[in-house]
């Protein structure tokens, strides 16, 4: 749980990018451009990943660098792997549910990993053998409150589960869908409830499983023990990593659709360990 090292390092990241996120939306901006995938981009995003690259530059120059919205950096064997606004479209829409995402890996191990979410108040980290935590935070300095403890749920069975799944069907490919609808007809309780098949349709669009939960992510929620499991597709390494200290810390499990210890690979599979295997049975592509 201490901030020594390398963690300590990643809090401050957190912190920096509590600030320049916060004095954005303190601003007003609602400018927004798109991206090549049609997601938006705002000038946080920018500022946040620009300012957090120029701390790694200065402070751990031998280090990698891995963030969304510019090309990576090619350093040493450690990689910061950085999404400075998870979840843009939030942010925008004035909603409280985005974060600053931050994980350093040694290949594919991801030594730990950060979520900062400012205008809710809270941050969640973990790191190798230290365990996984929650606690208010009100911003930066000294601005942390008692660290909790997380712990994953003791659901052992998929047909007593509650599972999340993001995207919902229509924003994702088919390959992806029949991994959704395998994984949601093996639960007892899918969030969003929605027909996984992409065959109906979500209008308006459907919240994430996190809406009104007090976290920006379904990987937290399982850290939490409030899901059994959560899948996510479509998705890059930084709206992965951070996640994966989080849960396994908890107590949890992680793998990629193919069972593999990737987050590199578009998907991630996130549960509370004692699911794992039908979870990841139901939804494995097929060969």
């Amino acid at each position: 749980m201490g901030d020594d090292g390398d963690l300590g390092f990643a809090h401050r990241l957190a912190d920096l990018a509590w600030e320049v996120a916060m004095r954005h939306v303190a601003s007003g901006d609602r400018t927004a451009a798109e991206k090549e995938d049609g997601s938006p981009v705002t000038p946080a995003d920018l500022r946040v990943e620009g300012e957090l690259r120029a701390l790694v530059a200065r402070e751990r120059p031998a280090d990698a660098f891995d963030g969304e919205e510019y090309a990576g950096r090619d350093g040493g064997p450690l990689r910061w792997v950085v999404d400075p606004v998870d979840g843009t479209g939030s942010l925008l829409a004035g909603e409280p549910e985005w974060s600053t995402l931050i994980a350093l890996a040694r290949g594919r191990d991801v030594r730990l990993g950060v979520v900062s979410a400012p205008a809710l108040g809270r941050r969640w980290w973990a790191s190798h053998g230290g365990g996984a935590w929650t606690a208010a935070f009100t911003g930066p300095p000294g601005g942390r409150g008692t660290p909790v403890p997380l712990r994953v749920s003791s659901a052992d069975r998929l047909g007593r589960a509650r599972v999340g799944i993001w995207p919902p069907p229509q924003r994702i490919g088919a390959r992806e869908r029949a991994s959704a609808a395998g994984l949601a007809a093996g639960a007892e309780e899918t969030v969003p409830d929605l027909d996984w098949t992409g065959r109906g349709t979500a209008e308006p669009p459907p919240p994430k499983p996190s809406t009104g939960s007090g976290t920006c992510h379904g990987g937290l929620l399982v850290a939490a023990g409030l899901l059994d499991a959560f899948l996510l597709v479509g998705a890059g390494p930084w709206d992965i990593a951070a996640l994966v200290p989080i849960v396994r810390e908890a107590g949890g499990a992680f793998s990629d659709l193919a069972g593999q210890d990737r987050f590199d690979t578009g998907s991630a599979l996130f549960s509370n360990g004692r699911v794992h295997g039908e979870a990841l049975d139901a939804v494995r592509p097929a060969p």
